[in-house]
């Protein structure tokens, strides 16, 4: 990736569907918890890889509903597609890998000669995925058939069971592991192997991931029978991999922990932060937390205590000033004055604040911009505002917010007159 420009220090590969995102959770805390710990301690020099069996669509639909972070990598379509960043540029490279003894025609041919087997949607077939449902009874069967089938035409073929009911039909060389070795390869050539990857499932298609040599695994809570199934045959005594005892998003943060990988202490986790040496700024730490503490206040899970608003202003600079995203100019102490009269407004109410794709650039001495997309889910709607503040820091223990300016981001701005800061 070209935005590190050394090693990552922690590569983080996950399943989506029940593994980074529990659908169980309404309130979408254990993902909130993740997010979090990766804005604050991980984004400026690692790696977030989402690998699911989603195609685009579905993928796109899934962030439409979810908190859910902008990876720097996406594995889609059951390791079959590639892309990097917000973007979605797609790896050509990996393109021409699959196409080698390919053929979706015939692929399509005969599985459908097969009653079994009911197609999925238009949106799950891909150029090199044909998505298929069969009952859980059946599928041994018409996998070994289908298996021979495919090697009489000459085709090197995978057939990927998972979830109980979905069957997967890739070229030999695609899948979930064979994507991510790859990227691990791209990454040597580069110079730029990741310290450490850890790898996250909780189903037959994510049984790859651990076997990659030198990965770190977890299983959530969660993991269904299949993976378990597959651990308990092949690697059961692999020390490097871990089944959690927390579902979802928090048995990857239990991994991290678990592995010590880095720190493992997500800042929603921790109420008081006032304590404790502090030995360097890290801006993506600061961020996080001020939104932490916006949320907090908003949703009256704090005091309404003026010992907090006087700690903010102490950190903004007395001439800096505020650009929010419906415009005009006021003052970072009016900007406090006007945020002071919301405590209590979100209060039992669904309400929940999050930041994304932290950046933090040195501009001068002393002198840093930090940019990143700040969200809101209020009720059912949302709102992003890209946001970037002036921070001067002077020592370990003491920065100052100088100026902040926001824009709408294109689709999510506001409309209804909420107080936005």
């Amino acid at each position: 990736m070209d935005r590190l420009s050394a090693a990552a220090r922690l590569m983080i590969v996950s399943d989506l569907d029940h593994t980074m995102v529990d659908h169980h959770d309404a309130e979408n805390l254990s993902l909130l918890r993740f997010n979090a710990l990766w804005e604050a301690h991980y984004r400026r020099d690692s790696l977030l890889v989402f690998s699911t069996g989603r195609s685009p669509t579905l993928y796109k639909q899934l962030r439409k509903e979810k908190p859910m972070l902008t990876p720097d990598i996406t594995i889609m379509s059951v390791g079959t597609e590639i892309t990097y960043g917000d973007a979605m540029v797609p790896d050509n490279g990996w393109v021409e890998v699959l196409n080698q003894k390919w053929d979706k025609k015939i692929v399509t041919e005969e599985a459908s000669k097969f009653p079994e087997l009911k197609l999925q949607s238009e949106t799950e077939q891909r150029p090199h995925k044909v998505s298929f449902y069969v009952d859980k009874d059946k599928a041994q069967t018409v996998t070994q058939k289908l298996s021979e089938i495919f090697k009489n035409r000459g085709l090197n073929v995978k057939i990927i069971y998972s979830g109980g009911m979905d069957l997967d039909i890739l070229p030999q060389g695609a899948g979930k592991g064979q994507a991510l070795a790859y990227l691990l390869r791209k990454f040597k050539s580069e110079g730029k192997v990741p310290t450490n990857t850890l790898v996250c499932g909780d189903s037959g298609n994510d049984a790859e991931l651990f076997s990659i040599p030198e990965v770190y695994g977890v299983m959530v809570s969660n993991a269904q029978e299949e993976l378990l199934q597959w651990h308990a045959a092949n690697a059961k005594n692999n020390p490097k991999i871990t089944h959690a005892t927390e579902r979802c998003a928090a048995g990857i943060i239990q991994a991290i922990g678990h592995f010590k990988l880095g720190p493992s202490a997500s800042p929603r986790d921790i109420k008081d932060e006032s304590d404790g040496e502090v030995k360097s700024i890290n801006l993506g730490h600061e961020v996080v937390k001020l939104y932490l503490f916006y949320e907090r206040w908003r949703r009256a899970e704090i005091d309404n205590s003026e010992i907090y608003l006087s700690s903010l202003k102490a950190n903004c600079c007395p001439s800096g000033f505020c650009v929010p995203p419906s415009g005009g100019e006021i003052s970072l102490a009016e900007a406090i004055n006007q945020f002071r009269k919301c405590y209590g407004d979100k209060q039992g109410k669904q309400f929940r604040v999050w930041v994304d794709r932290v950046l933090s650039i040195e501009i001068g001495p002393g002198t840093w911009l930090v940019k990143f997309h700040k969200w809101e889910l209020s009720g059912e709607e949302r709102a992003c505002s890209i946001v970037s503040i002036i921070v001067r820091i002077k020592d370990a223990s003491d920065h100052t917010y100088m100026h902040v300016h926001e824009t709408w981001l294109e689709g999510f701005g506001a409309n209804d007159g909420r107080f936005w800061i």
